[in-house]
This record gives structure tokens, C-alpha cells and sequence, in this order.
């Protein structure tokens, strides 16, 4: 009887505890964000109501759990950049378990035998073929390679070739680690979205992405008429696909932010969310 009743006190001041760093780190998110809004070119452009809560839940609560990031965003506006910046800026330990990244560029499906009957990019896309749509990424076995990671499994993901467009399913050895980031132009489709925890947009202006998709598009060995016909079709299935997904996404994230404010504004998040843990 007593030891039930010291387990149920110690269990409502835990709670009681818990609940007060929740609220604390709450705020602390909520000053942040307003002091980002002040800025000429803000990184948080929205977040959901909720967001902030639940990520402070999550922070508190659920402390051994894996943290699955979902990130997503049109092509070209920077989703692999605010990645790595990300990482950048927030790890500095490079020990294994802390963080894993996979890219959906690299579950595209193998479709070398369609360019090589087409002879060319060109002649491939007049054809109608689309590398923009979601059944060309092969969803069902990186949400399978995602699920394994977050109940400890070790993965090989394929690696993708986009000038070739050869797969091969023997890639690189991902490890599960406490945090896994994942991005692509449909990580947020009806397929894989269930399992995220936290869900990002990264929105950039249309001029921007048409710029930079144009000079990645080279480095890929597409140019003239054939980049031309795929940046229509990218801009199309984006209207279809992609913006869609803006709406229930967590938080929505500047694609113009630099590398030097997401470290000063983590580098604040982290500051001040380690003096609240530690009261």
C-alpha cells in the first residue's frame, strides 16, 4: 500500500514537473520565433498552432523515442541545403546515433532502359515521360527502410544516378540514430506522411527556383529544349503534387534563409533550451 502510494506521488510530481518545463520551453520557442519575425528574411514563415506544444511534449516526454523530420518543398528550393546547414549548424559531435539523413533523390527508380530507347533527354521527355510525379520514387521501399530506422534497424539505401538514370540498390549503409531526416519533393505525400513527426515546407519564390533548377539541370546533362520541356513539367506537377502539401505541413521554412542565421538562430534554440531543461 505505501509503496503504491509513493509511486503514485512520485509520478504526479514528475508529471507536475514535466508539465512545467513543457510550458517553459513553450515560451522560450514562442520568444524565438517572435524575434525571427523581426528579421528582413525570417526562417520560420509559419507554424501550426500546435507545433510548438508538441514539440516541447516530444522533447520532454519522449526522450528515447526516434525523431523522424519529414522535409519537402518544390525542386530547387533548397530543401538539401537547409539539410545540411541544419546539420551544420546543430551537430557538432559527428559520433554515429545522433542524427541519419535519407534522400528521396535516391529511391527514384531505375529508368536508364527508357532514356537509352529514347537515345536522348530530349526525345525521353516528348514521349510524355515525367521525372516529377510520385510513381517514379519508389515510396514503398523508402518508407520501409524509414520504418526499419526507427525501430533500430540498419539499412542500405539505393544510390541514383541522374545523368544515367541507373539505381543501385547497393548504396550507402544507413544507421538508426536518435534523429532521422528525411527529404525530397515527396515526403509529404499520402504514401509516407503517417509516419513523420515533425513535417517542414521549404518555400522559395518561383524566379528562384526557375533560376537554380536551371543551373542544377546542367550539372545533370540537361540543357536547351530538354531542360526547358522538364522545368515545364516541373512546374506543373509541383501545382499538382508538391504545393499541396504546403497546407498541413508543421512549419513552413524560408528556402532564402542562409547557412550563417540557421546556425545563429539554433545556436539560440539550443542555448535556450538547455538553460530550460536544466533548471
Amino acid at each position: 500500500m505505501t509503496e503504491t502510494f509513493e509511486l503514485t506521488n512520485y509520478n504526479f510530481y514528475s508529471s507536475r514537473l514535466d508539465m512545467e518545463i513543457i510550458s517553459n520551453i513553450v515560451d522560450t520557442l514562442k520568444e524565438i520565433l517572435e524575434e525571427d519575425k523581426k528579421q528582413e528574411q525570417p526562417l520560420f514563415l509559419r507554424v501550426a498552432d500546435d507545433f510548438i506544444l508538441n514539440i516541447a511534449r516530444k522533447v520532454v516526454q519522449e526522450k528515447k523515442k526516434t525523431f523522424l523530420i519529414g522535409i519537402t518543398g518544390e525542386s530547387a528550393s533548397g530543401k538539401t541545403v537547409f539539410v545540411d546547414n541544419t546539420i551544420e549548424a546543430v551537430v557538432r559531435d559527428k559520433k554515429e546515433g545522433i542524427y541519419t539523413v535519407i534522400r528521396q533523390d535516391d529511391y527514384y527508380k531505375d529508368t536508364s532502359r527508357e532514356l537509352q530507347e529514347a537515345g536522348s533527354y530530349d526525345a525521353l521527355f516528348k514521349t510524355g515521360f515525367s521525372f516529377d510525379t510520385p510513381d517514379v520514387i519508389n515510396l514503398k521501399l523508402m518508407r520501409e527502410h524509414l520504418e526499419g530506422l526507427k525501430h533500430g534497424e540498419t539499412i542500405v539505401s539505393p544510390k541514383y544516378d541522374f545523368v544515367t538514370c541507373v539505381s543501385d540498390p547497393n548504396g550507402d549503409v544507413k544507421k538508426p540514430a536518435k534523429v532521422i531526416l528525411t527529404e525530397g519533393l515527396y515526403v509529404l505525400n499520402e504514401e509516407i506522411r503517417d509516419i513523420m513527426d515533425v513535417k517542414v515546407y521549404v518555400f522559395t519564390p518561383i524566379d528562384v527556383i526557375k533560376d537554380r533548377w536551371y543551373k542544377r539541370a546542367v550539372s545533370r546533362g540537361k540543357t536547351g529544349e530538354a531542360a526547358d520541356l522538364q522545368f515545364r513539367d516541373v512546374n506543373e506537377t509541383a501545382q499538382k503534387y508538391i504545393r499541396p502539401t504546403y497546407q498541413i505541413a508543421d512549419c513552413i521554412i524560408n528556402g532564402m534563409v542562409d547557412k550563417d542565421y540557421i546556425k545563429v538562430i539554433t545556436d539560440k534554440i539550443l542555448a535556450r533550451l538547455s538553460e530550460v531543461c536544466s533548471q
